[in-house]
């Protein structure tokens, strides 16, 4: 092992032989890893990873992947820890640690004989239930929207935005605006088949802003804001879903960027979160008011990470060593993700995929692997100037994409970027 290699791995203590022992093979656990995995191969560690799409990025950075099987519904609770811990063994690597992606959080991961990188299992419980978030957001007296189950919409004044209580991405998020919505959305429920781990929703006050993000770094008594970004939900171009996560665009320029990172690092600490952990943010016309806290990796690593030159992977390790080595590192250029949707289902040919390799993509499918209406189908990045640099280069490589695929046909009437320029009016992602 080189030294270059050898300054890059973190020590850490064996609890029994009082040891300080390289960290090196890290494993992580999610339904998409592929940015984590290569922010950390970036760092220098060996990645491994359990992933449901194994997209051919990911097994490109990757020591090693194994695909979970996660059916039509990617249901956490179809997933049991002792499948998990069979495909952990069949790596016949020694891991030094575990770092659970999105929707992994509370699967009992820290009944393993491993190290777990992430943040305490009931304070994730706590964190990632959005009716008990609410709740203790109250208590804080920190402004949140007004939240209830849904079984106590008729608390509300209309309009609201019903969501489940436990799950990201937006998929299920729906705005309800009349008492009719209200009928319909009851037997939507009835009728949907929503996985088990997203069927307690919740109503929550609805409030009309833009959708924007902090990234904190943070140990038990120091949290870093690294970022203000922007979040891209329900963008027509991209999704026909309508709250739908569909990227970031780093940095967001708000004049309210040093009260919501203040706010973001005060909640981070109160809470007690170690390692990279993101704060939601509505920006509406009174000012920001924070929707939910992400205890974990969040989807704008790839942003953060192009915009500012930090290695959050990296960072984040560091954090639960104790030490936080950012210090003020001013954005050296704006950068962009987008996710761009499956208009209607499809399969992965050579021929395509070979473009799209030469292409500024990410989460690239396999060749062969088929693609569900609404699933998405790979990412964009963009880096430039400024937010229109962004929007256009996106645009430019969404058409192209579209044209490669097949699917521009259905938004050709769609003028792509203006539907961003002035967007306003969403709900958080879910």
């Amino acid at each position: 092992m080189s030294k270059q290699k050898r300054d890059f791995l973190l020590l850490r203590m064996d609890p029994d032989k009082k040891v300080r022992i390289l960290m090196k093979n890290i494993l992580v656990i999610g339904f998409s890893t592929r940015n984590i995995v290569c922010s950390g191969k970036r760092a220098g560690y060996n990645m491994y990873s359990i992933d449901a799409f194994c997209d051919h990025d990911l097994l490109q950075c990757s020591a090693g992947s194994k695909k979970l099987d996660v059916g039509e519904t990617f249901d956490i609770d179809n997933i049991c820890l002792e499948g998990l811990v069979e495909l952990i063994e069949s790596f016949n690597v020694s891991f030094d640690a575990i770092i659970p992606g999105s929707g992994f959080e509370t699967i009992g991961l820290e009944k393993l004989p491993y190290r777990i990188l992430g943040n305490e299992p009931g304070l994730m419980k706590e964190v990632s239930d959005k009716y008990n978030f609410s709740r203790l957001l109250k208590r804080l007296k920190i402004d949140h929207p007004e939240t209830v189950l849904l079984s106590e919409i008729d608390k509300l004044q209309l309009p609201v935005i019903v969501k489940p209580a436990c799950s990201g991405g937006g998929i299920f998020n729906t705005k309800v605006e009349t008492e009719a919505d209200i009928k319909a959305l009851h037997e939507m429920v009835r009728n949907t088949n929503i996985p088990v781990c997203k069927s307690v929703m919740i109503a929550q006050e609805y409030v009309d802003g833009t959708p924007a993000s902090v990234s904190v770094i943070s140990t038990k008594d120091k949290a870093c804001a690294v970022a203000v970004n922007e979040q891209l939900i329900g963008i027509p171009w991209l999704t026909k879903t309508p709250f739908a996560y569909c990227g970031n665009i780093t940095p967001y320029a708000t004049p309210y960027a040093s009260e919501m990172k203040k706010i973001s690092e005060e909640l981070i600490l109160e809470l007690g979160l170690v390692g990279s952990n993101g704060v939601d943010f509505i920006i509406s016309e009174e000012g920001p008011v924070v929707i939910e806290v992400n205890a974990r990796f969040q989807g704008s690593l790839d942003s953060v990470e192009m915009a500012t030159g930090i290695n959050l992977f990296d960072a984040h390790m560091k954090a639960f060593e104790g030490n936080i080595n950012i210090g003020e590192n001013p954005e050296i250029q704006y950068a962009g993700r987008a996710i761009l949707y499956a208009g209607r289902e499809m399969k992965m040919a050579e021929a395509v995929q070979k473009k799209l390799l030469e292409m500024n993509v990410c989460d690239i499918p396999n060749v062969g692997q088929v693609i569900n209406p609404e699933e998405p189908v790979i990412s964009v990045l963009c880096s430039g100037k400024g937010r229109e640099d962004i929007l256009s280069g996106i645009e430019e490589s969404v058409i192209f994409i579209r044209e490669s695929l097949n699917l521009l046909d259905s938004y050709n009437n769609l003028k792509l970027a203006d539907n961003v320029k002035n967007q306003s009016g969403l709900a958080s992602k879910g």
